[in-house]
């Protein structure tokens, strides 16, 4: 061997080189998971979710229980039970109400329908 030896260096022992773009992928995709995750949760902590602040403020809406008869819609009972209040607004407390999925109903179906 002569006195000029190379030095050879293994792959894993070389420095990590980051260009521009990798610094930036680096340190902005961490900053931009977390910038998601604070405005998740500052928004699940300040939703408008909860409906009173004690049990004395809640109300109870005064229903009736109406069956429904052959041939009638959510429309139909809306008019009948509220004839001054518009029928999109009472077929909408019914179908919420009755935690129904579709505006269908059933003859014999009981519903609980707003009486105000």
């Amino acid at each position: 061997m002569s006195a000029l030896s190379l030095h050879q260096v293994s792959p894993s022992s070389a420095p990590l080189r980051l260009t521009r773009r990798g610094r930036i992928v680096l340190i902005g995709v961490p900053l931009v998971v977390l910038a998601v995750l604070l405005l998740s949760l500052a928004g699940f902590f300040h939703s408008p979710a909860k409906a009173s602040d004690s049990a004395a403020d809640l109300a109870v809406t005064p229903t009736v229980t109406v069956t429904v008869q052959p041939g009638q819609s959510l429309w139909a009972i809306a008019g009948t039970v509220a004839p001054d209040r518009d029928a999109r607004d009472v077929v909408a407390d019914i179908v919420q109400l009755n935690n129904l999925d579709a505006g269908t109903v059933l003859p014999g179906q009981q519903l609980f329908v707003p009486t105000h």
